[in-house]
């Protein structure tokens, strides 16, 4: 193939594609154990850290602010290199909107194959970071770039909140409804979009929106508990909120939103590596309805690139999915 030929196909340039080329929860949790403690004397509040394994990191600047901390990089998700910029800045800024807070500064990181693509490709998805930045009223200064094998993109972003009322994975509480703002499926689209060239704009579109007003509706209703779905599926991010609040989560999956063309996909096998060890790590962990079929818990573990918030709450606009109910000692799942 010629690299050079117009238009690029990006995905072609990656192993894996956006959020779904995580390395796999279980892997990482194992990794991560025994590896880090508090300090003992930190200048400033720990608030949030790897304990509950939640967004991002926030420490108590002074009084009631919080500052809020995360980074975020992938391989093209999408041949489009604006679009791709578009949809990794989105997803980068989305883990400050899922603990509550509001991104003020970003910079790039950026992994580029100088010898195979074009430095004009580069700017293209260099602008679409700034774009989606510049929408997010957050100021992209700057970053890091190096010479790579593999194309990658993202931001390493600094946000602030309210200590008071952060928005956190480990909150949740019996008797809380959980909602999800964004539909499932982008996974399973793009992996077909990657093996077939396929366009799928409903999929773009939901990836590069914003979690900005579905964060400034949970805070307004009073929420405390939230996550975002991203790469560990709506079944791995449940999990996790489920698992640090000590609590069951109930899942009605008739009533889970998916995009258009989402089930197409997923049945005529178009579901990411990612998403298949999702559902592994979940499933000592879940209990089934024999009506929830192989190809249903597929699309529930299905590897998501910016998605929505799953809030503990009800927010408009945004279906209920289900419950928290107290830990019934065995499962943090229950999906029916």
């Amino acid at each position: 193939m010629d690299v050079l030929d117009d238009p690029v196909r990006l995905t072609r340039f990656a192993r894996g594609g956006g959020c779904a080329c995580k390395i796999p929860p279980g892997e990482l949790e194992s990794a991560l154990a025994g590896v880090f403690s508090p300090l003992a004397a930190p200048a400033h509040e720990l608030l949030v850290g790897l304990e509950s394994g939640d967004d991002a990191a926030a420490v108590r600047l002074s009084g009631e602010t919080a500052i809020i901390a995360t980074t975020d990089f992938f391989t093209p998700v999408v041949d489009d290199p604006y679009d791709w910029g578009r949809i990794a800045a989105a997803n980068a800024l989305s883990d400050v909107y899922a603990m509550g807070g509001d991104p003020i500064l970003a910079v790039n990181l950026l992994a580029w194959p100088r010898d195979l693509l074009p430095m004009t490709i580069a700017s293209e998805v260099l602008r679409g970071g700034f774009d989606i930045t510049r929408e997010a009223g957050c100021h992209l200064a700057g970053g890091h770039s190096v010479d790579d094998a593999e194309p990658k993109y993202g931001l390493a972003v600094t946000g602030i909140g309210d200590a008071r009322r952060l928005l956190r994975n480990d909150a949740g509480r019996p008797g809380v409804p959980l909602s999800l703002t964004k539909p499932l499926g982008v996974g399973v689209l793009n992996s077909r979009h990657k093996a077939t060239g396929e366009s799928f704009p409903q999929a773009v579109a939901v990836m590069t929106t914003l979690n900005r007003a579905a964060s400034k509706a949970a805070l307004h209703a009073g929420v405390v508990c939230a996550t975002d779905v991203t790469g560990f599926g709506l079944l791995g991010h449940l999990h996790k909120l489920a698992r640090a609040s000590g609590v069951t989560a109930i899942v009605d999956a008739a009533a889970v939103p998916y995009l258009d063309g989402a089930r197409e996909a997923a049945r005529d096998g178009f579901v990411s590596g990612g998403s298949r060890r999702n559902l592994d790590w979940v499933q000592p962990h879940t209990s089934w309805s024999s009506r929830v079929t192989e190809l249903e818990r597929l699309l529930l573990a299905d590897a998501q690139t910016s998605g929505g918030l799953l809030v503990a709450g009800e927010i408009p606009g945004a279906p209920v999915i289900g419950e928290l109910v107290p830990f019934d000692g065995e499962h943090t799942l229950v999906v029916r």
